[in-house]
Parts: C-alpha cells; sequence; structure tokens
C-alpha cells in the first residue's frame, strides 16, 4: 500500500535541501536517510533521501544526486510516497494510519449514524476526520480523546460522543429562526428592518 508522507515544498540554502511539509506520524521512520521515496509526478523519482535535519521547526532533507538550489527547486510540490504494509501498525498505542481510518462508519454511542470517514485533514493542533453524511453534507470531527471514544477496525467503526452543536444541523436551526424573525410586523414590514432609519 502507497502512502503520501511528505510534500516537498522550497529549495533550502544553495546545497540542494528542501523544506518539505510532513504528512506522516512517524517522519523518522519514513523520512530517515537512506529511505527510497516514490513520487507524483512519478518522472522525478523514485528518491532517496541522503540527510535529513530539523531547522527553525521544519524538516529539511537533501536526496542523493540533488547537489544545488536549481535541482532542488525543480522538485518543489513533489508528493513523497511510501510503500507501507496494509496490516502494520504504528508502534504507539491508540495510533493509526491514515488508510486504516480511511471508510470507517461514524456513529453515536446508541449506535445512530453519523456519516463515514472520507478524509483526514493534519492540523498542528489536531487531526480532523471529515465525514460525509447519508445526506452527502460534510461535518468535521476533531480527532480528539474526548471527541473520538472508540475505534473498532474490526467492526469499521469509530465511536464518537460530540459535544451540543458540533454534529446538529445548524443551517435548519438558523434557517428557522430566520422564519421567525421575518413574520411582519405591524407596518407589514419584515422585522430585520423594521426601525431603519433608510
Amino acid at each position: 500500500m502507497q502512502l503520501v508522507v511528505a510534500r516537498i515544498g522550497r529549495a533550502h540554502g544553495i546545497k540542494g535541501e528542501v523544506t518539505v511539509e510532513v504528512r506522516t506520524d512517524e517522519p523518522e521512520l519514513r523520512l530517515g536517510p537512506g529511505a527510497v521515496l516514490t513520487t507524483d509526478p512519478a518522472s522525478v523519482g523514485p528518491l532517496t533521501i541522503e540527510t535529513g535535519r530539523v531547522h527553525s521547526g521544519r524538516l529539511l532533507l537533501r536526496f542523493e544526486g540533488v547537489r544545488d538550489r536549481t535541482a532542488a527547486e525543480a522538485l518543489r510540490n513533489t508528493l513523497l510516497i511510501a510503500d507501507v504494509d496494509p496490516a502494520e501498525l504504528p508502534d504507539e498505542p491508540d495510533a493509526y494510519y491514515d488508510h486504516q481510518l480511511m471508510d470507517l462508519d461514524v456513529v453515536l454511542a446508541d449506535g445512530t449514524e453519523v456519516g463515514r470517514i472520507t478524509e483526514i485533514t493534519h492540523l498542528p493542533s489536531q487531526d480532523l476526520f471529515i465525514v460525509e453524511r447519508p445526506d452527502g453534507t460534510e461535518v468535521m470531527i476533531p480527532f480528539v480523546e474526548q471527541i473520538v471514544t472508540e475505534i473498532d477496525l474490526e467492526e469499521q467503526r469509530a465511536v464518537i460522543d460530540p459535544p451540543p452543536g458540533l454534529i446538529d444541523d445548524r443551517a435548519e436551526i438558523a434557517s428557522a429562526r430566520d422564519d421567525e424573525s421575518e413574520e411582519p410586523d405591524a407596518t407589514g414590514t419584515g422585522g430585520a428592518n423594521a426601525g431603519d432609519a433608510g
């Protein structure tokens, strides 16, 4: 199974280093020296990592054969892809790879269906599940212990305990309020316009 583990950013310095946007929870495993990664577009790869270091909070990589800024800049926006055994699990308990979570059914503790995970977004503060609801709308669920109470890979489901408002259909609530406020007042104009000075 192939997983995107990083995206190459801009060149750093003049000796072929590039910044990378990390898309894996295990950069030390996937992006270490000696790692051979396929690429998208495929024409620029495969790339072998020669060195890696952290500079000002960003990971910098240098690839074999990339020796100057021009060659490094030519790699910009390339996706780095690692081959991962589908049965492999992360080292940390209660940690999961994106491919294990994709397409899980999302349900409440009482079994009520919420939707299906269609995408996982990695933010600096937390990860988010993008969940497609049965009606085709999407809702974002923070992947934090307080909200996602159980991941059951055998049953292919994620159980959530959302705080009020997280998955409620706020659009319906808002439109109901709008309907009330737009009832004509004594002058026959909408309540929202009453008292306008013009």
